[in-house]
């Protein structure tokens, strides 16, 4: 069989896959037609992050059967194109996490010290001490917003410099957390109390920009930030002008929005240092993915096994059609779940009723826990791994399951507390595949979990919804499907509203100001 290396990776790992048989073609940097034109007689794909691995180049794979990324992320990999033609996408998560919490330590140390701007002052032949003047980490609190592998490893090494760690994460357990002698608090406490913000969370809906203007201005006069995670997470141009005022003394940035960032004002700030998304760049780093991925291709071509793939489940589910939608509904009320909840996850519990569901209840829940763990999580989420890493970040999860459902043939419902509430989901699928969350904390009402929506509680009188659709009508923002849920007449109502594109946030702001209307969220299915 035929392998097909198209990026750089390390040579012990086409050193491993010819010593066990393969015939393997290293082609570095291969344009996207060339790749689409020779990719039709290779059983195996292996890239890092340089191949974007698109529709139409899996299209025209011939006889592959396997796409592995030498690295943590498949961001470059369209793995639904791969899931559709029954392609395994395989990654190596883990291999990089000491690397990237090194290089956090690295640029927190610089960032302290000056070290990047001493040098090149010194590199002119100037002797100034005065200039760059740093402070001390011990005694200092860093704020660690997501508490993953990365996040919890930079945590380690920070205590051993004598600092205060505080971290955010939706879904730790406090008991977790309070044996590594991190202590939970919410965002709002992170911005206010540290003298340093690492983030390490995935690039989402939720995370973007998570670090702007408003934020900023909650921030301890003379914090400084850090991001080795992903670009985007904090918003640059509020980063520059939190530096211009002095809000922010400094920041280490490793990943940008747009890579390479070319002619970028924040490369010119003196406050900045910045690396060409080094975090995963060490030699041990870049063995260690090599020899994951080129075990786990000869493992799977030789069929010893599955180890990292990212979809073998979902092309697992495709045989078994009548369970598929009811795995899609929860991976949907999952991701649902975390976009809407509020405070720090306690309790949850699915409740599975109908036949189909009881028989894969299991795997139903961890669809659930998929949707959730994919929105918080840097680290690739599947089937197979969620429920390990939700008990490892201490989630219990309770099944229920009953045979019948008085309204529903099949009903599953989702349930959770934290410490600040109390709500529940219920969606069930009509005919074959058609979706739908038929329950809201007690309204019933019917949506179809797609694409953007947005949500909002308003008073139940004559107007509301006028009020709501003009503002979004003004804002050029189309309306394409609606759902009303209330209690008494007169009383409290819910609406959903299914929209074509992203609502700004000043939009949003807009909203909130209407009179009768509270609680407006938007979230992305």
């Amino acid at each position: 069989m035929r392998i097909l290396v198209t990026d750089a990776v390390e040579k012990v790992c086409v050193d491993m896959l010819k010593a066990e048989g393969f015939q393997v073609d290293v082609e570095k940097t291969m344009p996207a037609e060339k790749l689409k034109s020779a990719i039709g007689s290779y059983e195996a794909l292996i890239v890092r992050s340089a191949t974007n691995v698109t529709a139409d180049v899996i299209a025209s794979a011939g006889v592959m059967k396997v796409i592995g990324r030498a690295g943590a992320g498949v961001d470059n990999i369209d793995v639904d194109a791969a899931t559709r033609k029954g392609i395994v996408v395989m990654n190596t998560p883990g291999g990089n996490t000491i690397s990237t919490a090194e290089h956090t330590m690295s640029m927190l140390l610089s960032l302290s010290r000056n070290i990047p701007q001493a040098f090149d002052s010194l590199r002119q032949g100037k002797w100034d001490r005065k200039t760059f003047v740093g402070t001390e980490l011990f005694g200092k609190t860093i704020g660690i917003v997501g508490l993953g592998k990365i996040g919890r490893e930079v945590a380690v090494r920070c205590q051993a410099f004598g600092m205060t760690t505080i971290g955010f994460d939706p879904v730790l357990g406090e008991d977790i957390a309070a044996k590594m002698n991190i202590q939970l608090v919410s965002l709002e406490e992170i911005y206010q109390r540290s003298d340093f913000i690492t983030v390490h969370t995935p690039l989402n809906d939720e995370t973007r920009g998570l670090l702007s203007d408003t934020q900023f201005g909650k921030c301890k006069q003379g914090v400084r930030v850090l991001n080795c995670a992903r670009g985007g997470i904090i918003d640059e141009a509020a980063l520059m002008r939190a530096l211009e005022s002095g809000k922010v003394a400094g920041a280490a940035v490793d990943v940008f929005e747009t890579e390479p960032p070319g002619d970028h004002p924040l490369l010119k700030h003196p406050k900045v240092i910045a690396t060409p998304h080094l975090g995963a760049s060490t030699e041990e780093a870049q063995e260690k993915v090599a020899i994951q991925i080129a075990q786990q291709i000869a493992d799977y071509l030789k069929d010893r096994g599955v180890a990292g793939a990212v979809n073998a489940d979902v092309i697992h589910m495709a045989t078994k059609k009548e369970i598929k939608p009811y795995v899609q509904l929860g991976e949907k009320l999952g991701s649902l779940l975390a976009q809407m909840m509020n405070g720090q996850l306690k309790k949850l519990n699915v409740r599975c009723s109908g036949s189909y569901l009881v028989q894969s209840s299991e795997l139903v829940s961890a669809a659930v826990l998929k949707g959730i763990l994919s929105h918080v999580m840097t680290e690739p989420v599947n089937l197979i791994n969620a429920p390990v890493l939700a008990r490892e970040r201490g989630i219990v999860i309770k099944e229920q399951k009953e045979s019948e459902h008085a309204a529903y043939t099949h009903l599953l419902t989702v349930e959770y507390e934290t410490d600040k509430e109390q709500k529940n989901f219920a969606g069930t699928v009509f005919g074959n595949s058609n979706l739908r969350v038929v329950k809201i904390d007690g309204y019933h009402l019917e949506i179809n979990p797609e694409g953007h929506l947005l949500f909002y509680r308003n008073i139940d009188k004559p107007g509301m919804l006028a009020t709501v659709g003009s503002i979004l009508a003004q804002a050029g923002i189309n309306i394409a499907g609606l759902a009303l849920g209330r209690d008494m007449p007169g009383q409290q109502a819910l609406t959903i509203i299914n929209i074509d594109s992203p609502i700004p946030v000043q939009i949003l702001r807009q909203l909130e100001k209407v009179d009768g209307v509270f609680e407006v969220r938007t979230v992305k299915l």
